[in-house]
């Protein structure tokens, strides 16, 4: 896609089975329906923005939601592409559909367009994304080894800030019984878990993990990546994708790019890419301070927000430069566990935020995590038109997306 005002759509088929196509979309009608979709957003800065995206918001009500979805495609979806897949569908054939989206469309939810009233893109087609052209790798991906150890940062403390901050737990009070721990007391009993853990309680909330040991752990070896906690960005308008922020235990004293937040230094992209550049005299890239793995999962609010800017230089960009070959990220800010029960109503036994964790660490695990992400994205669509709950709605499953880069 290129965005000049009016939206530009072009695409090809890799088996050069069919013929390529161009589109284009009205620049009013770009800007009407990213309207709607925006409003339907979580927005923590803004009063109520959460509850109204959890209770009122067109992700939150089945018949706003479909009218949503069949807008999105009569835009997003050009005809003679949604004849193409439909015909594949019945043939019996679900192609890989790689999308490159231009800054301004990045969050939309391409797995909710309807092509029909009673279809979904996510059920015709696996969906994956494709990096920013601007993306330039500092080392070939490395392979994935299923072997290696899972390397887990789970809502690690950040100094300075209380619990129930704004920097505070995502996942809330650990407990062995709830749905991540069980899955990181997996790793630990097949000697795959990275830092080890006493307990699977114990690798929650973690003081240690910082840049520093996050570094060793990532040189030592690892399969992938999983980390769960807070990412905070400057806005797109601002032009800094380079400043968006993974938030580890990281104290002030320690260096970086970022200025210090209390008692606390924010670990950010622009480290990721620069590594010691600037700051020491036998300077060190970031590829070789933090070697990425193969995979890598930043289940965070807007983690893939690097995708809106017309410069990516943010924490997607910065691992695949590092060597992931494919990285899931979110698109829009999630709402905790705890948000959808006190503020929408869910039982105190759902755990939307900690089942989308254990989805994509899933998938991840799989030879073919896009399919893998896909198939559940599909249960989950398929739960959402049966019982349509808070605990179901595509506000925080449709959330991630996957970045693939090979």
């Amino acid at each position: 896609m290129a965005d000049a005002g009016d939206l530009y759509l072009w695409w090809r088929w890799e088996n050069h089975a069919a013929a390529p196509g161009i589109g284009v979309v009205p620049e009013a009608q770009v800007r009407a329906v990213l309207d709607v979709l925006a409003a339907a957003l979580p927005d923590p800065a803004t009063p109520g923005g959460l509850e109204n995206a959890l209770t009122a918001g067109a992700l939150a009500d089945p018949r706003r939601e479909q009218q949503l979805a069949e807008e999105l495609s009569r835009v997003f979806l050009p005809y003679n592409l949604a004849v193409a897949l439909h015909e594949l569908m019945t043939g019996g054939i679900r192609p890989h559909l790689r999308i490159q989206p231009a800054p301004r469309v990045a969050q939309v939810p391409w797995e909710l367009l309807a092509p029909d009233p009673a279809i979904r893109l996510i059920e015709i087609a696996d969906l994956s994304l494709l990096p920013p052209v601007s993306v330039v790798r500092a080392r070939e991906p490395r392979p994935w080894d299923p072997a290696l150890p899972v390397l887990a940062v789970l809502d690690p403390r950040v100094p300075g800030f209380r619990a129930d901050s704004a920097l505070g737990s995502v996942l809330g009070r650990p407990d062995p019984a709830m749905p991540v721990a069980r899955r990181v007391a997996e790793y630990a009993a097949s000697g795959r878990l990275a830092p080890a853990a006493a307990t699977p309680a114990a690798a929650f909330r973690r003081t240690d993990l910082d840049r520093d040991l996050l570094g060793e752990l990532l040189r030592a070896g690892a399969s992938r990546l999983l980390y769960v906690g807070h990412v905070t960005a400057a806005a797109p308008e601002s032009g800094r994708s380079e400043e968006a922020a993974l938030h580890l235990a990281c104290p002030a004293e320690l260096p970086g790019f970022a200025a210090p937040l209390r008692t606390h230094r924010p670990f950010t992209a622009k480290d990721l890419l620069l590594g010691s550049h600037t700051r020491d005299p036998d300077p060190r890239p970031g590829n070789e301070l933090w070697p990425i793995p193969a995979r890598v999962a930043l289940i965070a609010c807007e983690s893939g927000g690097d995708l809106r800017f017309g410069e990516a230089l943010g924490l997607v960009t910065a691992m695949i430069s590092g060597g992931a070959e494919l990285v899931t990220a979110c698109r829009w800010p999630l709402p905790t566990d705890l948000a959808v029960q006190r503020l929408a109503g869910a039982p105190t036994t759902a755990t939307p935020l900690q089942d989308t964790v254990c989805a994509i660490d899933a998938a991840h695990e799989h030879p073919d995590p896009v399919t893998a992400h896909a198939d559940w994205q599909r249960t989950r669509l398929a739960t959402w038109r049966t019982d349509p709950t808070p605990a179901t709605a595509p506000v925080l499953w449709a959330a991630p997306a996957t970045v693939y880069s090979t």
